[in-house]
């Protein structure tokens, strides 16, 4: 074929589509606005364009009646074209012009795409230089029988354009299908368009290629529910659970409202009615009294004195302005509908009394809240968002509350309004200091003046304005405002009245919190109503005699007591206390807990104890309730008079059937069984049904418990601001049968799970604030709690400091037990305690606790009233801050919805995997370096001569320490000397024979270098090792020792503080001194040496140089793994010059070159850096010991600023040194002038998985001192090659990508974009190094992987390393030959198996990305994603320990670096403690929810230790088998070891 194709392009068929109709349209409405004698501007044709598009629409319809007419004069008739009208005239070369610019059909130049290619001439193809012979007619003819006319482009030329076309081969297709193949373009035939449709065939073609090409995942995809399948299988319902069988409930309607009440009652609650009556007529009657710390009467409020203040409040709130400008403006404080908080402490009710009518009578919006007794108390930011929600910019206080609040000093300049002074002036330099809380205008309801003569109160404000605002809290710890209107106060305070038969000048004790629900009610709103006395009794008083309300009872005759059931619990331990006592009086003792199911304990010994004589209570006096703060009153048990029986019942119900949502009466001894009072029947007026539990607005049958609703006069209308929950608690609509609604009336969500019993009794059975949903199940946190008392509560936690609450975990709700524990309980004998209440719960509830923790004392949060504040104690918990003293957990008992684990296919063999590869089309993984020059090299020990006589000054070494920039250089010469007076001292006076080994225990320096050629000169074999630290020769000496032994190095050289440290007392402790080999002094070197041809150095193989063959043993190579286990290899003087070379070729480096290297140097890719890559390349090493950055961690950043280094090498161990330790210095470091902008790369060495997050933070930590981003980037090696990749200076950037985590576990490879769910990012490990070449082979069958899979990386290259004992993996005798032929000389069982591989260890996967190497080839990318002998293979699936760690670093701000290993099947997580020890338990439950929730694994055991504990190999790579070891043998020190039931 010619090569005068022509370039070729495609036209969007939408683009051509909007050019008929425009042609069209042109053409029918006149000349063309596009003619080349009319042309404009393009800005201005597009306009127009534009213009004429908007009326394709009709344009559309008028076309299809065109074409309608054309079809029935036409007949669309066929025809078949000439051979002649097939060929058209040759075109010139085409000239494009945009595709939205349209053209006619009569220009001349012709385009030609690839569709017009396809279906063209059969003889000659447009475009083209050559027709085609017969043979090729004949193909093309066959290939294009069914097509259609070929579409025309559009070309444009400065001056005009034309167009080519020739006619469809068959026209006998209908417009009716024309709809159903693609439109490409048109073509002019006799002066008409017609379409050019595409063959169905090439449709097929063109799909297949879209859908072999390689797509990102849809954006709706990310967003699916993955873990939608555990969250089903978390609520699978037992078929055999108890199911509702009763028929679909009726509403449920109280006594007619007001039948039992007189027409004297009051009107409304305002200033016109009851409050004005009772305040003018009965001004000497006492309103209400309270009770100071001695018991007595402290203070007392008349009537009268009542309407004084509240009048004084309302003049305050209306009249007093403040400044609310900076330039000293001033408004009212308040206006009528502005809300007001009213903050009291629990001490002083009478206070609150007199602010709450003030604000009713001055028509603002009273918003009782709790006083906040710290800035540290427990709910402290909600009540603060509901200040805010509501816009409260006033609170009324009392002037010792106000004192007490915390404050800051107002140190801003700026104008403050509101402040925090009781002066009101907005100038105070005081501010109160809560968290969360608006600037409020404090305002103290003490000491007011009176209002003026002239002045009057508001007028009556209509009945559906808001009266008041109370707080309510939900399920997750959050206060909402429930509006009450004046129109439901009033119903609701008749209603009270009527049921409790409430009379002018009785008198009522109240011992609960008057400022919200029952005690706001009763206390506050019914009295007034009523005209009664009220005695309020402080909490505080309480706890010092809990009998005190009794002897109030008794003294002032009272006959209404409001009490919770702990106060009657209390109460009847207080024997010594119950002299004196009558309660004949107490007609009603009103329980304001009794919906609560284990309230009746107390309840019933109460009356047994106080019914007899002298007590005399009434036996029908007790009257439990139910309500809440968005519906007020449900019901109230009725005075039975002498038919008790009918207005009271109880019953025994199965509570494995509640947790179904059924009601089955069980029998009165068995475990599982709850006993039930009634709460009482329906108030009057109001209409009771019970929806379905879930939450839906469905009716439930008879025997199902749901949530009660209530329709009422006297509900809440709405939660102040939120309309949505608003629309989904005060607008209920039940649903009936059928779906149908069972009327207009609109209920109101209680929040009481219970249901309907006989003659309107309700029963209440849970509160949805304290409902557990577990596995489709339902459990009461107070069962669970009754539960745990029932278990010697008494001994070993505090009775009424238990807490209960489930938190989500793997899409289920988990439940958590927390109590606190007594100072005389010894950790067993709390673990036994615990160990007995989980099985209690076990067996009575059935089911599991995630976790049970015990807190010192005194340590839970607290309410106001002293209860457990259950929402600050989860958030604690949730977010590790609850600092627990003992703990266990269980989620082996209680997760029961992990997924499948893998079953592994093990019928499908290698051959089979790379055949449905190849079918499949997929890329078989496989890559290679480009190739490296065959050209003949010199020994290493001879470049070192040849360069110490062409360049004997040039400096090749320079060793940088932190107390000097240049403590040691070295010459081409020097170094070479100082090479030969090693080898004379082991030669000459060691008398060492030719292929010894020498073991080179040095620090990292430049002696190091010279003793390695000193062993080269003589013919030994060196061996780097690492020397003992003083400090811990115990653990140091034991792998040196085991290095010598496997090495058998039959001499030590080292310097001389490492050969008296070897010889010392100290070290003969650990190993014996005379058990090591021979030990030189490098101090005893002589000062000049000259070779002389010997017996010890025979020269038969490499002359009279010294220099080894390339065949014979350059060095061995000693090092410690990740798992721990100590491996050495041997390099040839071939591989040592190969990498050397590759390194060299790789990296540029020439002898103009600088390089900077900061890594131990005694294997792998780190010791050529040091020792051998200068000596090769010729070029400038800057050497930097490791261990001075630990003692100076600028020392790395100085060095490369002030060499102005482009190239360097280090360790992940280096950069997260600097990381860590200069965090707070970067400035300092700038103003220094450290600059990093001439840094080009930095390759961090490694054997592991990329760091991406070390290496982000310390490109983003210096981007200051002008650290290129992209300057940072990593290499591979491991023990059987010392360089495989490594970040070129001409290659392509590191490639990201995202892989799926699941896919990972199951060896496979998922592409997925950044920031989908379960995406795991992974940098690629550098580019292949030259002469390198890989494969991915499946570990266990070795089988070679196609790209989509995660294996084993295999390596062929010269420069690979070869076995310790090389005679043996050569012949494969023996253990140790088969082991070395396994590693050193594997071969692929599929693909290429007649290559010699050697294997890595590691797992990872190849990746062809889009990126171009030097030489126009796509790059091979390598991902290394971790060892194979750590991966963890659990439940079939293989996890590797990077991806479990990462998710542990993040799961509490104090884990630092953790370990993952296996011990008996159980996953084990060793995790460093940053904080204090009181922080170590906080982690468990932390690290189990983390792990739980991204991996689904269950951990087994949490070891919490001490920082450092987890230790690191030279390199910075974890030592996890060691870490394993040492908690094995019981030597790790942890801080705590939570084993997991």
């Amino acid at each position: 074929m010619s090569t005068e194709h022509p370039s070729r392009v495609y036209f969007p068929s939408m683009a051509l589509r909007k050019t008929r109709y425009l042609r069209q349209t042109v053409s029918s409405s006149g000349p063309s606005i596009f003619n080349q004698h009319s042309r404009k501007l393009s800005s201005e044709n597009h306009k127009e364009y534009l213009a004429q598009l908007h009326s394709r629409k009709a344009v559309s319809l008028k076309e299809k009646k065109v074409k309608q007419q054309r079809s029935a004069e036409e007949g669309y008739a066929s025809s078949s074209p000439s051979s002649a009208s097939l060929i058209p005239s040759r075109p010139p070369i085409p000239r494009y012009h945009h595709v939205c610019e349209p053209s006619y059909g009569d220009e001349e130049d012709v385009v030609l795409d690839d569709c017009a290619t396809i279906t063209s001439s059969v003889d000659f193809i447009p475009g083209f230089g050559a027709t085609r012979n017969d043979e090729q007619i004949r193909r093309h003819r066959n290939f294009v029988k069914c097509s259609t006319a070929p579409s025309t482009s559009s070309t444009e030329d400065s001056c005009h354009s034309r167009r080519w076309s020739f006619r469809s081969e068959s026209k006998d297709r209908r417009l009716a299908d024309e709809d159903d193949e693609m439109t490409i373009g048109w073509i002019r035939q006799k002066g008409k368009f017609k379409k050019w449709k595409l063959n169905q065939t090439i449709q097929a073609i063109e799909e297949n290629r879209q859908k072999l090409r390689p797509r990102s995942k849809p954006l709706q995809d990310y967003y699916n529910d993955d873990d939608a399948e555990l969250e089903a299988m978390a609520k699978i319902r037992d078929p055999d659970a108890p199911r509702p069988e009763g028929t679909i409930m009726n509403p449920v309607r109280g006594e007619a409202a007001h039948s039992n009440t007189n027409n004297t009652m009051p009107r409304s609650l305002d200033s016109f009615s009851a409050f004005h009556r009772f305040g003018t007529t009965a001004a000497k009657n006492i309103a209400a009294m309270v009770l100071d710390q001695s018991a007595k009467p402290s203070t007392q409020l008349t009537y009268g004195k009542l309407h004084s203040r509240a009048g004084k409040v309302a003049y305050m709130l209306l009249t007093k302005t403040v400044q609310v400008n900076k330039d000293g403006s001033k408004n009212v404080m308040c206006k009528p509908g502005d809300r007001v908080a009213l903050i009291y402490p629990n001490t002083q009710p009478l206070h609150f009394l007199a602010a709450f009518y003030g604000c009713l009578q001055a028509g603002v919006i009273p918003v009782p809240v709790e006083m906040p007794s710290s800035k540290r108390e427990a709910g402290i930011a909600q009540l603060g968002f509901l200040l805010g929600n509501c816009g409260v910019k006033v609170a009324l206080t009392s002037e010792s509350c106000y004192k007490g609040l915390p404050k800051k000093v107002n140190t801003s300049s700026t104008f403050s309004a509101p402040s925090g002074s009781n002066s009101l002036t907005g100038t105070s330099s005081e501010i109160v200091d809560f968290r969360g809380w608006p600037r409020l205008w404090w305002a103290v309801t003490e000491h007011m003046s009176k209002p003026s003569r002239d002045w009057t109160a508001p007028p009556r404000l209509a009945d559906e304005t808001i009266a008041y605002i109370e707080y309510t809290t939900g399920n997750d710890g959050t206060v909402k405002g429930c509006c009450v209107t004046r129109q439901a106060v009033f119903a609701h305070c008749r209603a009270l009245t009527t049921a409790m038969e409430y009379k002018e000048d009785e008198t009522m004790v109240c011992v609960v919190d008057f400022k919200r629900e029952v005690g706001l009610w009763h206390a506050i709103l019914a009295s007034i109503f009523n005209g009664m006395k009220v005695i309020f009794v402080p909490y505080s008083l309480m706890k010092m005699n809990p009998a005190t309300w009794m002897h109030m009872v008794s003294k002032y005759q009272a006959t209404t007591a409001l009490v919770k059931s702990r106060d009657l619990h209390w109460a009847l331990l207080a024997t010594r206390d119950h002299k004196d006592i009558s309660l004949a009086s107490l007609r009603t003792l009103l329980v304001a807990d009794g919906a609560n199911p284990w309230s009746l304990s107390s309840c019933d010994a109460f009356a047994a104890a106080f019914t007899p004589s002298p007590y005399s209570l009434r036996p029908d006096a007790m009257c439990p309730c139910a309500g809440s703060s968005e519906t007020g009153t449900i019901s109230i048990r009725r005075r039975g008079n002498a038919q008790l029986g009918s207005q009271s019942g109880r019953g025994i119900l199965s509570m494995s059937a509640l947790s179904h949502c059924v009601v089955r009466v069980d029998t009165e001894n068995s475990l599982t069984s709850l006993t039930l009072q009634d709460a009482g029947q329906i108030v009057a007026g109001a209409v009771v049904v019970v929806t379905a539990i879930d939450g839906s607005n469905r009716l439930c049958q008879a025997d199902e418990i749901g949530e009660i609703c209530v329709s009422a006069n006297s509900t809440a209308q709405l939660y102040w601001a939120l309309d949505g929950q608003t629309h989904h608690t005060f607008k209920v609509e039940p649903v009936g049968e059928y779906g149908k609604l069972i009327g207009a009336v609109r209920y109101v969500r209680s929040g009481l799970i219970g249901f309907m019993g006989p003659d309107g009794m309700v029963f209440v059975v849970a509160r949805r604030q304290s409902l557990l949903a577990v596995s489709g199940r339902y459990h009461s946190a107070d069962d669970i709690i009754a539960t745990v008392l029932a278990v010697e509560p008494m001994k070993f936690v505090y009775r009424g400091r238990i807490c209960v609450f489930s938190t989500s975990v793997l899409r289920d709700e988990r439940i958590v037990i927390v109590a606190e524990q007594k100072p005389n309980c010894s950790e067993e004998e709390a673990f036994d305690w615990i160990t007995r209440v989980l099985r209690a719960i076990d067996t009575i509830h059935q089911v599991g606790i995630y976790c049970c923790a015990l807190v010192p004392a005194n340590h839970l949060p607290k309410t106001p009233l002293g209860g457990v504040h259950v929402s600050e104690t989860k958030q604690r918990f949730e977010n590790g801050d609850l600092h627990p003293s003992t703990l266990l957990m269980c989620p082996h008992n209680c997760v029961l919805n992990l997924p499948k684990p893998r079953e592994r296919q093990a019928d499908v063999g290698p051959a089979a995997m790379f055949v449905g590869n190849i079918v499949q089309g997929v890329r078989i993984a496989v890559a290679k370096g480009r190739n490296i020059d065959d050209e003949p090299s010199l020994p290493l020990l001879e470049c070192l001569r040849s360069r110490a006589q062409s360049s004997p000054d040039h400096r090749i070494l320079t060793l940088v320490t932190s107390k000097n920039a240049e403590q040691d250089t070295a010459t081409c010469s020097t170094l070479l000397k100082r090479a030969e007076r090693i080898a004379g001292l082991l030669t000459d006076r060691a008398r060492l024979s030719r292929g010894d080994h020498v073991a080179l225990i040095f620090p990292p320096s430049i002696d190091l270098v010279a003793a390695f050629f000193g062993c080269l000169s003589a013919g030994l074999v060196p061996v780097c090792i690492k020397p003992p630290v003083a400090s811990d020769l115990n653990t140091t000496l034991g792998p040196i020792r085991m290095m010598v032994d496997m090495s058998k190095a039959v001499a030590i050289l080292a310097p001389q503080n490492v050969s008296k440290l070897l010889k010392s007392k100290e070290a003969a402790h650990s190993i014996d001194s005379n058990a090591w080999p021979m030990i030189l002094d490098l101090e005893d070197a002589p000062s000049s040496w000259r070779r002389k041809n010997n017996n010890n150095c025979d020269t038969t193989t490499s002359g009279s140089s010294g220099a080894a063959s390339k065949e014979e043993i350059c060095y061995l190579d000693f090092s410690i793994n990740s798992s721990g286990q100590l491996q050495g290899s041997s390099m040839s003087e071939a591989s040592a010059i190969t990498v050397c070379k590759s390194i060299k070729v790789s990296s540029e480096l020439y002898p103009s070159r600088h390089v900077v290297v900061c890594a131990p140097p005694y294997s792998g890719i780190s010791l050529v850096l040091w020792c051998l890559s200068s000596v090769y390349s010729g070029h400038h090493t800057t050497l930097i010991p490791p261990m001075e950055v630990e003692q100076q961690p600028s020392l790395f950043l100085t060095t490369l600023s002030n060499l102005k280094v482009r190239d360097a090498f280090t360790t992940y161990s280096t950069i997260n040194t600097c990381v860590t330790q200069l965090a707070t210095s970067v400035e300092n470091l700038r103003e220094r002038g450290c600059n990093l902008s001439m840094l080009r790369s930095c390759v961090a060495i490694a054997e592991e998985r990329p760091r991406i997050a070390l290496m982000s933070s310390f490109c983003k930590l210096f981007a200051p001192l002008a650290l290129n981003n992209r300057a940072i980037s990593t290499s591979f090696s491991s023990r059987v090659n010392a360089a495989i990749c490594m970040q070129g200076a001409s290659g392509p950037e590191p490639s990201t990508v995202y892989v799926d985590a699941r896919a990972l576990r199951n060896d496979r490879i998922s592409l997925v974009g950044k920031g989908a769910p379960h995406s795991v990012a992974l940098i690629e490990s550098g580019k292949l190094l030259p002469g390198v070449k890989i494969a991915i082979a499946n570990p266990e069958t070795r089988g070679q992987c196609a790209d989509s899979h995660l294996g084993e990386i295999w390596v062929a290259s010269i420069h690979n390393a070869s076995p310790l004992n090389r005679l043996a993996s050569v012949t494969g005798f023996g253990d140790e030959g088969t082991m070395n032929t396994d590693v050193y000389n594997a071969r692929l069982t599929t693909g290429d198996t007649k290559t010699r591989w050697a294997r890595t260890g590691y797992l990872g996967f190849l990746r062809q990305t889009q990126s171009i190497t030097e030489h126009g080839e796509l790059h091979d990318a390598v991902f290394v994603v971790g060892a194979l002998n750590e991966s963890l293979v659990l439940r079939g699936m293989r996890y590797h320990p990077f991806d479990v760690e990462s998710t542990v670093s993040k799961a509490h701000r104090f884990v630092g670096n953790s370990a993952v290993f296996t011990w008996n099947h159980l996953v084990v997580i060793a995790a460093e403690c940053t904080g204090s020890e009181s922080d170590a338990l906080d982690l468990v439950p932390a690290i189990t929810s983390a792990v739980l929730e991204e991996h689904h694994l269950i951990v087994g055991v949490v070891v919490v230790v001490d920082p450092g504990s987890i230790r690191h190999g030279p390199g910075g790579e974890k030592l996890r088998s060691t870490i394993r070891s040492l908690f094995l043998e019981e030597k790790l020190n942890p801080i705590y070891v939570a084993y997991h039931m």
